[in-house]
């Protein structure tokens, strides 16, 4: 198949996080195959069960080409038209992967060697499988990352920061309030503070921002509730300390705030030549730290309709990102 057939055969498979099994299965046989046409090895390597990382190396493994395999829901189906492939997942990052699979195709067909494919799963969630490939390095001096960027060099990064808001109260009539705890109240009152923390901001990667996801609680119109919850999203433009210790503030001693995920903000290798962008999402590249390589991100599609039902991935950035990913390759083999 052609790269806008993998592409699609891969947005077919739902592999929403924590379900990246058959995904895990169908790169495991792309990879395999790869690696007896070439020389190479294929492995798969746990991570919990019915989920695993897939691993192929030809040589020592020198440039490593990675990115991840799960989505955010809800999956949906492929589709194309003249211009892009649809689907979840198309941009993020299954036309990543087919981008990457057939640079290194073309590389080895070409007599290159000393290259490394690696797809995780668990990114959309908490990089499992990045902080699992981080304790079993093969080597690699450079780990070339894979996101939405429409083909430029991320020279910068968000972090990011995730807690859950925790409250308890005591369950009562409605009519007789005064007999209850409302954890619901609790929890709005932390939120509202939450949301006046001051945020911090970085010259390159800008604003830091707060998102509240989720809020759930309560039993009935008529009870005073005895639970609430909430989640909450920070795109981090540092370390994370200060926001931290503002946060468990905030929530102070009514609500438990329970961290969930701390990733710090990055900044990246850039190379002569490459177009250079800076994005605000998190990617793999910390879990990861240095254990794969000095990290470079780079990948086709635009983050703009990544986790939306509009997500799609331009075909001509699948071409020019197969090109490109021979070139990084290339590039960084002969340092």
């Amino acid at each position: 198949m052609n790269v806008f057939e993998l592409t699609r055969a891969l947005v077919d498979i739902e592999s929403i996080t924590e379900n990246e099994e058959c995904i895990g299965n169908a790169l495991f046989a792309q990879v395999s195959d790869l690696a007896a046409q070439h020389g190479g090895r294929a492995e798969r390597l746990p991570v919990a069960p019915k989920r695993f990382n897939v691993l192929g190396y030809w040589g020592d493994p020198r440039v490593t080409l990675s990115t991840h395999m799960d989505t955010v829901p809800p999956f949906f189906p492929s589709r194309e038209d003249d211009e892009d492939i649809w689907g979840r997942g198309a941009c993020d990052t299954k036309g990543i992967i087919a981008s990457m699979i057939f640079a290194t195709r073309e590389l080895l067909d070409e007599g290159h060697k000393n290259i490394a494919l690696l797809f995780v799963v668990g990114e959309e969630r908490n990089s499992a499988g990045a902080f699992a490939a981080a304790q079993s390095p093969r080597g690699s001096k450079f780990l070339i990352n894979g996101e939405p960027t429409e083909n430029k060099l991320a020279i910068g990064c968000k972090g990011a920061l995730r807690y859950e808001l925790i409250a308890n109260g005591r369950l009562a009539h409605s009519a007789y309030p005064e007999l209850g705890d409302s954890a619901i109240e609790k929890l709005l009152d932390a939120l509202e503070k939450v949301r006046r923390v001051p945020l911090p901001v970085d010259k390159m990667l800008g604003q830091s921002t707060l998102n509240i996801g989720t809020i759930a609680g309560g039993r009935a119109p008529n009870v005073i509730p005895d639970q609430a919850r909430a989640e909450i999203f920070i795109r981090l433009v540092d370390d994370g300390d200060q926001t931290r210790a503002a946060v468990k503030q905030a929530a102070g001693d009514r609500v438990e705030a329970r961290e969930v995920l701390a990733i710090p903000a990055v900044r990246l290798g850039s190379l002569s030549d490459f177009e250079t962008t800076v994005v605000a999402y998190t990617t793999d590249i910390p879990a990861f730290g240095e254990s794969w390589g000095k990290p470079y991100l780079i990948g086709p599609g635009s983050i703009h309709v990544a986790h939306t039902a509009e997500e799609r991935i331009p075909k001509k950035q699948i071409l020019e990102a197969v090109q490109i990913y021979k070139r990084m390759v290339k590039q960084l083999i002969t340092q």
